[in-house]
C-alpha cells in the first residue's frame, strides 16, 4: 500500500510539497522554499533524539530519634512541624506566630547530610529589616515607626540538593529580520532557521525547598547558599534554633529539579546560538547521568510584623544576609507620583520602570 509522507512548513505549519520546477520542497500558503537535504537531516535528528529520561538515586539514612534526642514541635493553626533538640524552647510558630505544642519524639526521619550554620545572628536579621524598609520608596512612612516585629526565629529550611551530569540536545527556531524602505515603502524580511546543539554539562547542588509551608518564591528570593561552607550535620548547630521537618519527600521535589536542569541546559545551548534576531527552544531532550540527592539544613530567619492589623513575613539569609518580603503601599505616594507626569508614553515608561526597581 503507497504511503505519503507529509512535511509541515517550519513557518506556517502547513503541508509542504515538492516542487518540480524549483526541484526544492514549497509551501503553498506562505510561498516558503526548502532545500530536500535539509529537511531530511532535520527529521534525522529529530528522530534520534531520546525523550527526557530522570532518574536521581537518594543514600539518606533515617536516624533514630533517642539517639539524637530530637523532639517535633507541631502547630495546631498551620501544622507545620517543627524540629529541636530537647532544649528547645519552641513558643510559637514560625510560620503563622501561633503557639505549638511538643508533641513527642521524631521517628523514622531523614538524617541530613549536610548543615550550613547561622552565620548572622538575630541582631544583624532586626538591623537588616530596618535597613530593608527605609529604602522602599512608597512605602506607608507610619510603616517605619508603627510596625511591631512580632516574631523573630532561626531556622533551618529543608532543602533537597541535586546533582547530576547529563546529555542534552535541544532544537531550536531562530529568526534574522532585515529591514529598509524605498521613497514608497518601508520592507521587512525575515528568514527563518533551524538550530540544533547537543553537549554534555554538569550540575551541583541544585536546591529544591523540602518544606511545604515555605513559601517556595520567598526561599529562591534568598538563594543562592554557598555551599562550600556546608559541614557534615551535627545536631550541636541546632542549639538555639529551630528545624523545620521535611515534608516534602525527594520524589516529589524531582519535577522541580528537573525543570531546573532542563531551563539551564536550553538557556547555556542557546548561549553559542549567535547571530540571530530570536532564538527559541522547539524541543529539548534531556538524559540524566549519575543522578544523586542529598539533604541538607539551610539557616533562614523569619521575621514576622503587624501593621494596621495586617500581618507581614520576612525572609533573610542566615549565611549571605540576602533579605527579601512584601510591604504595604502607599497609595498617596503613587497618586503623586503619578500627578507629576503628563501623559504620554515616556512618563509612562518612567513610572514602571521605577516601581519594578522597587519592588
Amino acid at each position: 500500500m503507497a504511503q505519503t509522507l507529509d512535511y509541515k512548513c517550519p513557518h506556517c505549519d502547513a503541508r509542504i510539497e515538492f516542487d518540480a520546477g524549483t526541484q526544492r520542497m514549497k509551501c503553498p500558503f506562505c510561498d516558503s522554499e526548502f532545500d530536500v537535504a535539509s529537511l531530511i537531516k532535520k527529521d534525522e535528528i529529530l528522530n534520534s533524539q531520546q525523550p527526557d529520561s530522570f532518574e536521581w538515586e537518594s543514600k539518606q539514612d533515617e536516624f533514630a530519634s533517642d539517639a539524637y534526642n530530637m523532639n517535633v514541635y507541631t502547630c495546631n493553626t498551620c501544622g507545620g512541624e517543627i524540629m529541636g533538640d530537647e532544649n528547645t524552647a519552641a513558643t510559637s510558630c514560625p510560620f503563622c506566630g501561633n503557639p505549638v505544642v511538643m508533641s513527642g519524639r521524631l521517628s523514622g526521619v531523614l538524617k541530613p547530610d549536610f548543615v550550613i550554620p547561622f552565620k548572622l545572628d538575630k541582631k544583624a536579621a532586626k538591623q537588616k529589616l530596618k535597613d530593608y524598609v527605609s529604602t522602599k520608596r512608597f512605602a506607608p512612612s507610619t510603616f517605619k515607626s508603627e510596625n511591631k516585629l512580632e516574631e523573630i526565629k532561626g531556622i533551618y529550611v529543608p532543602f533537597w540538593l541535586f546533582d547530576s551530569d547529563i546529555d542534552a540536545a535541544v532544537q531550536y527556531k531562530a529568526t534574522k529580520v532585515r529591514t529598509w524602505s524605498d521613497s514608497k515603502y518601508e520592507y521587512t524580511e525575515t528568514s527563518y532557521f533551524d538550530v540544533f546543539r547537543e553537549g554534555t554539562m554538569s550540575f551541583a547542588n541544585i536546591p529544591v525547598d523540602g518544606s511545604s509551608k515555605m513559601p517556595d518564591d520567598l526561599m529562591e528570593s534568598i538563594e543562592p547558599f554557598d555551599f562550600s561552607q556546608a559541614v557534615d550535620f551535627q545536631t550541636a548547630y541546632l542549639a538555639g534554633y529551630l528545624a523545620d521537618k521535611y515534608d516534602v519527600t525527594m520524589e516529589q521535589s524531582t519535577e522541580r529539579a528537573n525543570q531546573r536542569v532542563k531551563t539551564s541546559a536550553e538557556d547555556t545551548l542557546k548561549d553559542t546560538v549567535r547571530g540571530y534576531t530570536s532564538v527559541t527552544p522547539q524541543s529539548t531532550s534531556v538524559q540524566l547521568l549519575k543522578g544523586i540527592s542529598k539533604y541538607a539544613l539551610y539557616p533562614v530567619w523569619l521575621l514576622n510584623t503587624s501593621y494596621k492589623g495586617e500581618k507581614y513575613t520576612f525572609a533573610m539569609n542566615g549565611q549571605t544576609g540576602k533579605f527579601v518580603g512584601n510591604l504595604p503601599v502607599d497609595g498617596k505616594k503613587l497618586l503623586a507620583l503619578f500627578a507629576g507626569c503628563t501623559v504620554g508614553l515616556t512618563p509612562i515608561l518612567y513610572i514602571l520602570g521605577k516601581l519594578l526597581e522597587l519592588f
